[in-house]
């Protein structure tokens, strides 16, 4: 039985910090290269999230790691994504010359479109790649407005739900 309770979490406080400074960046027109020294690559997988049709699809590269190790839970309007990637104990200790990949926790929150319902969300793991799928609501669907043109011709014009400027 879940209790909707969430244990408070250094590393989810963090992460949400950066999620939030990243936002108001792109606010102000600086892309996240300015965050890229912060974060190692395998405790903050890239994450893509699109509208296809009626579908808001959200995919996740967690390469190498076991899907019994991922955990995807929806509270509110914020998506979690939290799993880890274990690191093979050999007999012998290795001798690396380069080690990029890290091991241990990760997690990653990002905020859902209005309306969207965790009933909704399928999840899918193949190659590496997690992909989470949820209807649209009809509201936030792509609709095609048709505009006048000064001698009344009709141009077609597409908008994603969202008021334009």
């Amino acid at each position: 039985m879940e209790t909707g309770l969430e244990f408070w979490s250094p590393s989810r406080q963090l992460e949400r910090l950066r999620d939030e400074m990243d936002k108001l960046m792109e606010r102000f027109g600086i892309n996240g290269e300015w965050a890229k020294h912060f974060a190692a690559p395998s405790r903050r997988p890239p994450i893509e999230s699109i509208v296809e049709g009626n579908k808001l699809v959200i995919r996740a590269d967690l390469p190498g790691i076991d899907p019994k190790n991922v955990e995807v839970t929806v509270a509110g309007d914020t998506l979690n994504i939290r799993g880890s990637r274990e690191e093979k104990h050999e007999t012998n200790k290795p001798n690396y010359i380069r080690r990029e990949v890290s091991y241990g926790s990760f997690e990653r929150s990002i905020e859902l479109p209005h309306g969207i319902k965790a009933d909704d969300f399928k999840a899918n793991y193949a190659d590496g790649v997690l992909e989470l799928t949820a209807a649209m609501p009809k509201e936030l669907s792509t609709k095609e407005v048709k505009v006048q043109i000064g001698n009344g011709e009709a141009k077609k014009n597409r908008t994603n739900g969202h008021k334009q400027k």
